[in-house]
């Protein structure tokens, strides 16, 4: 049924593309790759500042301050809190911490190793959607931690192994501190002993923790806190921040990829421009005979750009698939393996797309627009039957 339909149209525009893969596949391939080659770059930039927002999304759940000026300056803060508060709090408590270091694309990481007392590890954990555990919480005193699951993937380390070691200055602690449970969670988390921490780690200064009941409250707490403890000596560290703070760190990096991929855009426009203008040459005759048979330049021009939407919308279309398929890929092979963060489906990766098939498209119109102003069909008819 369908080729029947198509033998009642042979001069549709379809027809010939589909008749003529030849010819229209290496142009659909050309700008296949291009997409597939932007998309892929973007996603794997964008994979930086995503990955810093999901190693240290845990804040999101939290505020965390760190007062400076001792035990009193601490109580100060916690009445601060509990007087000053926009939204109703949840729980506060008192934290140690120390540093250790995670692996990443880029480099090493610093990553905050959280001490708490019993009680407070357990809702620390809850918080953080780590009810459950492999192996037990730390004990009191002793030189012991629970880490996540992506964290345990990321350093490659496994139940009773050494997290925290004195021969390791990326994770550097007086004694070996050994992993004794693993939470299931996506989240990423260090926790150990309040205790320990105190004792093993110089200075012994105590950090609020505070939570709110949602995380809308959480978010609005955090930026209250910035601003009303804003020279008040007190370190604020809020999930807002950090967001903002990546953003800013990549602008220059993102200019810098809007000139690179506008510079390849430029330079797959024109090579592509170049194979539309032979490509087309290469059918001057059958364009001479459409017109004498009664083909406007209209009608000719028309065929053209719907034949150039239809291979171009399919090299992107093509190109978007691919490049996911790539994605896939990279995210089997590197990223899933070491806890690292990608997005498959990259809205902004898609986005920077965009201009590859707009501007061939654009480049073809103005081609063979230029070609038939000056088109003789009866002189490249007569040249044909001659």
């Amino acid at each position: 049924m369908k080729r029947g339909k198509r033998a009642l149209r042979p001069l549709a525009p379809g027809t010939y593309l589909i008749r003529n893969l030849g010819k229209t596949a290496p142009l659909t391939a050309v700008l296949t790759m291009a997409v597939m080659l932007v998309a892929g770059i973007v996603a794997m930039m964008n994979s930086i500042p995503y990955s810093i927002n999901t190693v240290y999304s845990y804040s999101k759940k939290m505020l965390a301050l760190a007062p400076m000026g001792g035990d009193a300056k601490v109580q100060e803060v916690l009445q601060d809190l509990s007087a000053e508060s926009p939204v109703p709090l949840e729980r506060t408590m008192l934290g140690q911490t120390s540093w250790a270091e995670v692996r990443s694309l880029v480099g090493q990481w610093p990553f905050v190793v959280v001490g708490l007392r019993p009680d407070d590890q357990r809702y620390y954990l809850e918080r953080l959607g780590g009810e459950r555990i492999e192996g037990r919480l730390p004990a009191k005193g002793a030189a012991e931690v629970v880490i996540s699951e992506p964290v345990a993937r990321n350093l490659g380390l496994r139940l009773g192994e050494v997290l925290l070691s004195p021969e390791d200055q990326g994770r550097y602690a007086p004694v070996p501190v050994h992993i004794v449970g693993v939470a299931e969670t996506q989240e990423w988390l260090m926790l150990a002993d309040y205790d320990f921490v105190r004792t093993q780690f110089f200075p012994p200064l105590d950090r609020i923790l505070a939570f709110a009941s949602t995380d809308a409250d959480q978010e609005t707490l955090g930026r209250w806190a910035e601003t009303y403890f804003k020279g008040k000596r007190v370190t604020v560290f809020a999930y807002h921040q950090l967001a903002r703070d990546t953003e800013e760190m990549f602008a220059t990096l993102y200019r810098i990829l809007n000139v690179v991929i506008g510079t390849l855009v430029v330079v797959i426009t024109i090579m592509m421009g170049m194979l539309i203008n032979i490509y087309q040459s290469q059918r001057l005759v059958e364009f001479g005979l459409l017109q004498a048979i009664g083909y406007t330049r209209r009608d000719l021009l028309s065929r053209v750009l719907r034949e150039t939407f239809w291979v171009v919308l399919f090299g992107w279309l093509l190109g978007v698939a691919g490049a996911t398929l790539l994605l896939y890929g990279v995210e089997a092979a590197l990223m899933r393996p070491n806890a690292y963060a990608i997005e498959i489906f990259d809205r902004r990766a898609i986005f920077y797309t965009l201009p590859v098939p707009l501007a061939i498209f654009v480049v073809a119109a103005l081609t063979v627009g230029g070609k038939f102003r000056k088109f003789d069909p009866v002189g490249i008819v007569e040249r044909r039957i001659l």
